[in-house]
């Protein structure tokens, strides 16, 4: 049976350490590390943990540096003469240990242990005799000859003092203890997170074990996307259809899109479909303060895909890591990024189109991309994921409201054209919301108003209910969104009106005006300056009813002349600036690509284009004043008003209106034309105080 003994003079403890504890250290010990290793290569999550043993070894040199001071710092400190004069004349002294130096052979110190007696005269506690009661430095020689002439029983012994050598290896222990544990912190724990494996990949792998569940079943929407990536899914399934015609696959596929509109879950159906191994990591996975990591962990990343081939790598959000090179003559940490960037553009190069390894990557931001990953060979596809459609809007809510309990005055379609401009992610979250508005209400099934009421939650945000506002404020708010709903009545090109509130909602929103844009790709001129007055419709009602204006208009100031801008520096609708767009290629360009006096042009004929928008408007809503004070009347007595009140009102609206909830046939936007969103489909009201 093994032992560890503590040699020390005046500690005689021996510890005995089972066999098996040995044994337990070293099987965890290697099933850590086994884990480490097998989670490094395949597993999606992290690794084994041995910040344990760091700390066993820490605790264990603090507990030893006590130990062997324990005894020594709790002696008493006495003089030699009350030794001398004192306790050996009154007999008091049991023994004493006279510790001489190794090599001048002078005695340092001498510790004494009292008898019953002495303890008894001095008040002192017994110990037993495990340690001595008191210590003094020796001065006299002749001390062992007195205590001889004394007759009491004492021992020599040689001094041996750790308390240099304790206080030079605590804190280098404490320091690598703590380089250790920091290091494994940069690194990142789990798979790649040891100091020895900084530069391993960090991508989550999905194989038979860890299997993806996501097929295209469970992507709705996405249709045209999904016939793109189905030739990647045979391929991978059936690489030989390809190659015996002489044709191969791309090696990289790039889905591009704004945020929420499915890239991710698409790119996890298509590893689902092909039931082939899924690297999944994202682009800031590579970026690390220490010079050389991004470009070893891309290394590492292609060696597994290659072991594991046919598989699919994909890199959420590339464009973190796949930045256009030389935008800023800047040295330093952006140097790491590109030297990533190189060694990706070298590994997809590196290996041949047939090696059944292909790399998929999402971002919403494609404008700032390199172009040699762009480039014919690299990521030779890039596959549009836009915003859904009606009939996509549709498909999606089908996916999502099967796992909720519905009525069954639910109109899956309705709710599809109530949702104009609304993402993926942004349906998930409306049909959440229902589900604990409905909840909330102690329902036994989701029902159609609760969709409402999360429709409204998510457009305008959390109705304040206890958002108490004057009444001067709240009349002010009323005339002020009615003047967007008349103004938006009687333009013939402005948006069909859903409803009007004026609850106060969300952080600054004490109203809105809810419209139905079309699904539409492109907009007229006279399009746009119907949008611009109805915006403009609540400013022109508080400048004719209270012959002031407040800071409610801020929102809309701000989209009308976004609006403005972009009608003359963009689209070319203005005569005198002329058939020019300027939009800028580059996020950091601070200058403007055209002259001083253009420039000067540009603000003019913007100003002229808001200034008679919004005379426009006002000329309407003065001849519609009667109207005005009637939906403004109405919103201060019930807060919320639909289309039918307004029918009721002011009569039915005089143009005729495309029904949105017609078959929409496809459309394809030619190149080089207007923007694909839809217009804003709200309108927010902001607090007075808002303006400072």
């Amino acid at each position: 049976m093994p032992s560890i003994s503590l040699g020390l003079p005046t500690i005689k403890r021996t510890f005995k350490v089972e066999k098996p504890i040995f044994h337990w250290f070293e099987l965890n010990y290697m099933a850590d590390t086994n884990n480490n290793d097998r989670n490094t290569n395949d597993s999606p999550k992290g690794g084994g943990n041995i910040y344990w043993i760091y700390v066993a070894v820490f605790v264990f040199i603090i507990l030893a540096a006590f130990v062997l001071n324990t005894d020594k710092g709790a002696k008493a400190q006495k003089s030699e003469y009350e030794f001398l004069s004192e306790d050996i004349p009154k007999g008091y002294v049991d023994k004493a240990i006279i510790y001489k130096n190794g090599s001048t052979g002078d005695t340092e110190r001498v510790e004494v242990y009292l008898n019953e007696g002495g303890l008894s005269a001095k008040g002192m506690k017994n110990n037993g005799g495990r340690s001595p009661h008191y210590e003094f430095k020796a001065s006299s020689k002749d001390l062992e000859k007195i205590l001889l002439e004394k007759k009491v029983a004492y021992d020599v012994k040689t001094a041996k003092d750790y308390s240099a050598v304790l206080q030079i290896l605590v804190p280098i222990a404490i320091l690598v203890a703590l380089w250790f544990f920091f290091m494994r912190r940069v690194g990142g724990g789990g798979a790649g997170g040891q100091i020895f494996n900084i530069g391993k990949s960090r991508a989550s792998l999905y194989d038979k074990e860890n299997k993806v569940n996501v097929t295209f079943d469970d992507v709705a929407g996405l249709e045209e996307a999904k016939v793109e990536v189905q030739e990647v899914v045979e391929f991978l399934k059936y690489p030989q259809k390809f190659t015996k015609l002489g044709g191969h696959i791309p090696k990289g596929v790039l889905l591009v899109g704004p945020p929420g509109t499915g890239k991710t879950l698409l790119a996890k159906a298509v590893a689902g479909e092909a039931k082939v191994p899924f690297f999944s990591l994202s682009g800031s996975d590579f970026v690390e303060m220490f010079v050389g990591v991004g470009a070893a962990r891309v290394r590492d990343l292609f060696k597994q895909a290659k072991e594991k081939a046919p598989c699919i790598i994909f890199i959420d959000e590339i464009d973190a890591v796949g930045r256009s090179r030389g935008r800023m003559n800047m040295t330093g940490g952006n140097d790491e990024r590109e030297n990533t960037l190189n060694q990706l553009l070298v590994e997809m190069d590196g290996f041949s189109s047939d090696s059944g390894v292909i790399i998929m990557a999402a971002t919403n931001r494609p404008d700032v991309l390199d172009p040699a990953l762009l480039r014919a060979g690299r990521f030779d596809r890039q596959i549009g994921v836009d915003r859904p459609d009606l009939k996509a809007r549709e498909a999606i809510f089908s996916v999502h409201l099967k796992k909720l309990k519905l009525a069954q005055t639910v109109d899956i379609a309705k709710l599809a054209s109530q949702t104009p401009g609304f993402v993926g992610a942004d349906i998930m979250n409306v049909c959440n919301e229902s589900a604990l508005i409905a909840a909330r209400k102690n329902k036994e099934a989701v029902e159609m108003d609760d969709f409402q009421d999360a429709i409204d939650r998510v457009i305008g945000g959390l109705e304040k209910k206890n958002k108490i506002i004057s009444p001067e404020e709240k009349r002010i708010v009323a005339f002020h969104e009615a003047g967007h709903a008349i103004a938006g009545w009687f333009m013939e090109h402005a948006h069909p009106l859903v409803k009007v509130s004026i609850v106060p909602r969300g952080l600054a929103a004490l109203g809105y005006a809810q419209y139905l844009p079309k699904e539409q790709y492109l907009y007229t001129m006279a399009q746009m300056m119907d949008t611009m007055c109805m915006t403009l419709g609540g400013r022109a009602a508080e400048d004719i009813v209270f012959n002031e204006i407040s800071t409610g208009a801020q929102n809309d100031l701000e989209r009308i002349t976004q609006t403005a801008y972009a009608m003359v520096t963009l689209y070319g609708m203005n005569l005198r600036v002329g058939q020019v767009s300027f939009k800028a290629d580059n996020e950091y360009s601070f200058g403007k690509p055209y002259s001083e006096d253009l420039a000067k042009t540009i603000d003019e004929e913007v100003k002229k284009i808001i200034d008679g928008a919004y005379e426009r408007t006002k000329a309407l809503l003065i001849e519609k004043r009667t109207e005005l004070n009637a939906v403004a009347k109405e919103l201060l007595e019930k807060e919320v008003i639909f289309k039918d009140d307004l029918e009721r009102l002011i009569g039915p609206r005089p143009f005729a209106e495309e029904s949105v909830a017609e078959e929409l046939t496809e459309k394809v936007s030619p190149n080089g034309t207007g923007s694909t969103e839809a217009p804003q489909v709200s309108d927010t009201q902001d607090p007075p105080e808002s303006e400072s």
